[in-house]
């Protein structure tokens, strides 16, 4: 098949898209298909008199991407952009997409989990991997995700929207409870999330938190391991336990070499595994998400399992962590993408 594996964009995670992009990109190639990576928001400038030939390019038109430990300058991007246009799609992107038999969306954050390139390619006609608009949405909002949750049995610690002007930080901070977590609703990556643990750190962290855009959350901190579990189609994968080098799984730490240990299958008893798998189906189901998703918990003392939040388009790279879900059950990476392209292609995108 001719595929565009869509990544990069004007994101916070744009960089950690384009690694994905690569990686998909790749893989797909060496199975067969004639995919090519092309940059939501720097599109192409110039492209031959026969846009198809694009498809043949030598290593897919991919860049060199790696991940560094600060999220890249967005400004700097957006100078980089020969036509300087208003519009986050770039040059040709659209006509490029309209030629594949389908568009691999590897791109995470703001434009690409948010639904709004999935409702894009909709109105064009175009197929394309994963879950629609709607759920994309709905799962990118946490505040969202959150309020679907308890009507369909995932528990969720306790949570609220914030609504505070920049100078009422500090009265704020004197009345909710610590310790807590603050969180941009939107973010990913772990990208807007902080872990303050007494009254100074956390009106620091409601000034800071701002400046990643959106609507700002505070949520009881629950403290226990950390697990993660994948749905691919209409299974959950094995779950993965996440310890951290340092004390927080922030940016970083998901990124960096040494900045966590990942443990997959997670230690785990078997009766702890299938109460987080389930979970992780009955949200998956819940928010009507499709093909593949990834969902975050923490496992308390008692065994009891707390839904943090739910990825429509989780992290692709050759390192992440639905790649090492999959290989535990006997699918490398290749294969996995190969998956998520044959699933969604067949799939009957609902309105």
């Amino acid at each position: 098949m001719k595929i565009v594996v869509l990544a990069g964009g004007l994101s916070a995670e744009r960089a950690v898209s384009l690694v994905t992009g690569c990686g998909v990109c790749r893989a797909l190639r060496e199975r067969g298909h004639r995919a090519i990576l092309v940059d939501l928001f720097l599109g192409m400038e110039d492209v031959p008199a026969d846009p198809e030939t694009l498809f043949d390019a030598p290593d897919g038109l991919c860049p060199q991407a790696e991940i560094k430990a600060q999220a890249p300058d967005l400004e700097a991007v957006r100078r980089s952009r020969r036509d300087q246009g208003p519009s986050r799609i770039g040059p040709h992107v659209i006509e490029l997409c309209q030629l594949a038999d389908i568009v691999f969306i590897g791109l995470h954050g703001e434009d690409g989990e948010d639904g709004r390139v999935q409702a894009m390619l909709d109105l064009l006609g175009v197929p394309y991997t994963g879950s629609g608009y709607l759920s994309s949405g709905i799962a990118m909002d946490k505040a969202a995700a959150k309020r679907m949750m308890e009507p369909a049995g995932v528990p969720t610690p306790k949570w609220r929207l914030l609504e505070y002007a920049e100078e009422e930080a500090g009265e704020l901070a004197e009345t909710l409870p610590v310790p807590c977590v603050v969180k941009a609703t939107a973010g990913g990556s772990s990208l807007g999330v902080f872990l303050p643990e007494d009254r100074e750190a956390l009106r620091k962290a409601l000034q800071e938190v701002r400046r990643f855009g959106g609507r700002v959350m505070w949520e009881e901190r629950i403290f226990g391991r950390e697990l993660t579990v994948a749905v691919l189609g209409d299974r959950a994968l094995p779950p993965i336990e996440i310890l951290p080098a340092e004390k927080d799984f922030d940016y970083a730490a998901k990124y960096q070499a040494g900045g966590a240990r990942e443990l997959c299958p997670a230690p785990v008893t078997e009766e702890e595994a299938k109460l987080v798998q389930n979970l992780a189906l009955r949200l998956h189901r819940a928010l009507g998400l499709e093909v593949y998703s990834r969902a975050d918990f923490i496992l308390d003392g008692e065994g009891r399992a707390w839904c943090l939040e739910v990825n429509s388009l989780p992290g692709m790279t050759p390192g992440s962590l639905i790649p090492k879900a999959a290989a535990a059950v006997g699918m490398d990476y290749p294969a996995l993408c190969q998956e998520i392209v044959q699933r969604s292609h067949h799939l009957k995108r609902r309105g």
